[in-house]
């Protein structure tokens, strides 16, 4: 089996799927991570200052999916301001991952989440990975981030509301130990991204799955093909 990970920004793996990436990884299954921005340019007035930061969470990003038994691809559409660009340019980067790649399972942002740039990867990962006769593509899954799912402003049309759970307990520790990679990207607490709340976090989804320790996703399309 083959996994591809569509993300909008460096740690959006590791909070949203690290757990599950590095149960795929262990059972022998191939992980592969698409980080489409570099996560930094939009705090920054001058985007050439910032190229320092971005080589440096770059780095931050290979030595999380490095412990998760990941690899990763980069690529440049701009930090929070996905709405700037023609989603058929992010969609046509996702069909290129996808190609690369050929997964089986994908998964990616929720639609619902307050972060733009989140939002848009979902609709651009579920245009990219339509259900057409080439593809593969058995199941295509929402994942929570914290501090972004949980900040959305609730509706009945994008709260998220998971639908199926997969029991992490026994990887817990390879995402907190990717967590940590990205050192300053983590708040002291009271926050959502902190280890000690992504544990928390971790084991109430568990709790409510029947587990020690789960993560939760929104499954957004699933085929089931004859062979």
């Amino acid at each position: 089996m083959t996994v591809l990970c569509i993300v909008a920004h460096p740690d959006d793996e590791v909070l949203g799927v690290g757990g599950t990436l590095a149960r795929h990884a262990e059972e022998g299954e191939d992980v592969h991570i698409c980080i489409l921005s570099d996560g930094v340019t939009s705090r920054y007035d001058d985007t050439n200052a910032a190229t320092e930061e971005i080589e440096d969470r770059r780095g931050n990003a290979r030595q999380a999916c490095d412990a998760l038994g990941a690899t990763v691809n980069f690529y440049g559409f701009p930090d929070n301001r996905f709405d700037t660009v023609p989603l058929l340019d992010i969609v046509q980067t996702i069909e290129k991952e996808i190609k690369r790649c050929d997964p089986d399972i994908v998964y990616t942002h929720h639609y619902g989440d307050l972060n733009v740039d989140h939002e848009l990867a979902c609709q651009a990962t579920v245009t990219a990975t339509r259900p057409l006769q080439s593809s593969n593509i058995e199941q295509v899954l929402a994942f929570e981030t914290l501090s972004a799912s949980e900040w959305s402003t609730p509706a009945s049309d994008n709260a998220f509301q998971p639908t199926m759970f997969v029991d992490v307990s026994n990887h817990l520790d390879r995402k907190i130990a990717a967590l940590t990679k990205y050192e300053n990207e983590l708040r002291a607490s009271p926050h959502p991204r902190t280890t000690e709340t992504v544990r928390d976090n971790a084991a109430v989804w568990g709790a409510k799955s029947g587990v020690d320790a789960a993560e939760p996703f929104e499954l957004l399309r699933s085929i089931r093909r004859y062979s």
